[in-house]
């Protein structure tokens, strides 16, 4: 196994750690939380760096690769979506009822959320099926441009969590409209992104 599938590995093993420190009910643990995903999407950048740089892309690496970062992703999404930082804007903002801001950003991370681990499970599928006729599919730039979206946006939601509960709210008001235009990014980029690999690769699923 060379380096960069060893990375892949390492971010595989970051996915548990990351979950339990996000779970633990300490504030501290959501700043730990933060700081291994940000370290496992680092390991993302790097394995593919390397692996281009130095020749040393491999049928595992580009198998491997992509599932690492689906694991992680749809891990944090899961998270995020249990705890649901969003819904604190209500009380944070102190926005009149009938807005009810707080509820559209539930429903945003719900649906979002639901959008992108669909987008990832469909795309997953494609792979297997290539796989079985002996094609590997590597991921487009723009899956790449979807992925670097989701690794900016899900810490910012991960720390909205400690703003919340130390109810720093000028923090967290600030924090929420980042994560919301950040998610909402991410979202339609991982809608987009999915059309152009379906249409480019059609052939794969074609009889």
């Amino acid at each position: 196994m060379n380096l960069p599938n060893k990375l892949s590995t390492i971010r595989l093993c970051l996915v548990p750690v990351f979950v339990t420190a996000y779970l633990l009910p300490y504030t501290w643990a959501t700043f730990a939380a933060a700081a291994v995903f940000i370290l496992a999407a680092v390991t993302d950048f790097l394995d593919g760096y390397i692996a281009r740089k130095y020749n040393m892309v491999t049928d595992l690496g580009k198998l491997l690769d992509p599932i690492a970062d689906k694991v992680l992703v749809c891990s944090a999404l899961f998270c995020v979506a249990v705890s649901n930082p969003l819904q604190f804007y209500y009380v944070a903002a102190s926005v009149p009822a009938p807005w009810r801001v707080d509820v559209f950003g539930s429903v945003l991370l719900t649906v979002g959320s639901i959008i992108i681990i669909s987008r990832e499970l469909l795309i997953s599928a494609v792979r297997q099926i290539a796989a079985a006729k002996g094609v590997v599919l590597q991921a487009n730039i723009y899956g790449k441009v979807k992925t670097a979206l989701q690794d900016v946006c899900l810490p910012v939601l991960i720390l909205l969590n400690a703003t919340a509960s130390h109810v720093v709210m000028k923090c967290y008001r600030v924090g929420w409209w980042i994560a919301v235009v950040l998610f909402c990014l991410a979202v339609i980029m991982t809608v987009v992104s999915c059309i152009i690999y379906l249409v480019q690769n059609k052939k794969v699923f074609s009889d």
